[in-house]
């Protein structure tokens, strides 16, 4: 059988003719100087605060948040160009990294030309995500509001064109323009302002002080009224929330020092030797990101069928996969999607504890189950870290140059840390959630998360002046 009549050969021929047609960010032609990428980066990021301060032209601003639930993942804000945020490009994503692990396309990624088609690929489904989320999403939620369908029309033109500035921002920051990528910098941003807000906020809140929690208290020594100090009702920034918070983000930096040291030295450079660090969060906040934009996902499916089958939640058969309160249609109140959403704050979880006992459950499953995909998906099995080595110029003294004693001694760590670590990932998430940390306790794991990995690239950077190969192999890890 030629190629061609292959579903390889056949996708390679409809995205080479679909390539030419597809708006992309040109790579640069050299390398560009750190700083200036770094202002690149700036660039990016003040576009996407512009684009989150820009109100949607035509639109009315429904009663309820929607997807007020996965707002720290997707990055975005309600009522703004960026409604949608980084959601088409994560959901992308993530059917890309399950096509590609069901195989039913063989594409070898050492060969530069399949990991180009496998790029342009994931663009192509980028661009179908973006329409059908932009028309189901623009339909669903804004359409009964909207006065006729030219309105409609242009309401979905704008998230639609919007999504496709974000998807090309991310897409200068990742290809040499900038540091890292856009989808980090825009969650990083996201949280820090939502922690920041949480923190000196003076807008009053319905339980008469300010949002804020030190201006809270201040608030509380001017007025001598201490009964919402340490605890506030509707999840309103609090001291208990505080120190939650900063254990938690003493706990993640705790655990991000956590690593198997494995030491190596250098075949091409005499002398040199370092070690090769596995870490404890050996897959990152990978699992974390697939597990939230899975149950977002979800919910958002939930919320259309009930909203247009079953709004009076009368269908047994829906009311078991989710229902609705019609009065307040942000949360499922029942079903599945109930028990794999979280209860937030102490006084929800007090109503119905069962729910955030089987939510932490849910969230320790499913992102040991990403765990251990991504490992397979994203390169970093045992078999790839130990040709990664070798491929480094750099080996394991004692062991023989060959990958099969290295991918041996790797196989003793890497899968054992990747379910202890999706394990501390999933609990931290799912409790964090529950208990209500500033921005989130899935935007706090992202951003510790983001911050080490851009600490880790600039060292890359400075390693890649001396070291070029050494340099690759970090940029790996």
């Amino acid at each position: 059988m030629s190629e061609e009549a292959t579903p390889t050969g056949f996708l390679r021929t409809i995205i080479s003719k679909a390539e030419t047609y597809i708006p992309q960010v040109p790579k640069p032609k050299k390398k560009i100087p750190l700083h200036i990428r770094l202002i690149w980066c700036g660039i990016a990021l003040f576009v996407y605060m512009i684009m989150g301060q820009t109100p949607l032209y035509g639109a009315t601003t429904p009663a309820f948040d929607f997807l007020a639930f996965a707002r720290v993942i997707f990055a975005s804000q309600q009522g703004t160009l960026i409604e949608l945020g980084i959601g088409p490009i994560v959901t992308a994503g993530l059917l890309m990294q399950l096509l590609k692990g069901s195989e039913i396309f063989h594409l070898d990624f050492k060969k530069p030309e399949d990991r180009e088609l496998y790029q342009t690929a994931t663009k192509i489904v980028t661009y179908i995500v973006i329409i059908a989320e932009s028309s189901l999403y623009g339909m669903a939620v804004y359409g009964p509001r909207l006065p006729n369908h030219e309105v409609a029309i242009i309401l979905i033109g704008q998230l639609i064109g919007a999504s496709i500035i974000i998807m090309l921002l991310d897409e200068l920051v990742q290809k040499g323009w900038g540091i890292g990528s856009g989808i980090s910098l825009f969650i990083a941003a996201g949280v820090a302002q939502q922690i920041i807000w949480s923190l000196i906020s003076p807008i009053p809140a319905g339980d008469g002080g300010p949002v804020g929690v030190f201006a809270n208290i201040i608030y509380a020594f001017i007025h001598s009224n201490f009964s919402n100090l340490l605890f506030r009702v509707n999840q309103l920034p609090s001291i208990f929330s505080l120190f939650i918070t900063a254990g938690v983000l003493l706990i993640l930096v705790y655990t991000q020092g956590i690593k198997i040291e494995i030491p190596i030295v250098s075949t091409k450079y005499r002398g040199f030797s370092a070690v090769y660090p596995i870490k404890l969060m050996y897959v990152s906040n990978i699992p974390v990101i697939l597990a939230s934009a899975l149950t977002a996902n979800a919910v958002f499916i939930g919320q259309i069928l009930w909203s247009n089958f079953n709004p009076r939640n009368a269908n047994p058969i829906l009311n078991f996969l989710g229902m609705f309160d019609p009065t307040s249609p942000s949360t499922p109140t029942g079903g599945i999607l109930y028990y794999v959403t979280a209860p937030l704050g102490l006084d929800t979880v007090a109503l119905d504890p069962t729910r955030a006992v089987l939510y932490i459950l849910f969230m320790v499953g499913i992102v040991v189950l990403f765990g251990r995909l991504w490992i397979e998906l994203g390169g970093l099995s045992a078999k790839s870290a130990a040709k990664n080595l070798l491929d480094a110029d750099v080996q394991i003294p004692g062991f023989r140059r060959s990958n099969q004693p290295v991918e041996d001694l790797l196989q003793k760590y890497i899968p054992s840390v990747t379910i202890i670590g999706s394990i501390i990932l999933g609990l931290l998430a799912g409790i964090s959630n529950v208990l209500g940390t500033f921005g989130s306790g899935t935007g706090m794991l992202l951003t510790v998360d983001i911050l080490i990995n851009y600490y880790n690239l600039l060292v890359r950077e400075k390693v890649e002046e001396v070291m070029p190969a050494l340099g690759a192999l970090l940029g790996r890890k």
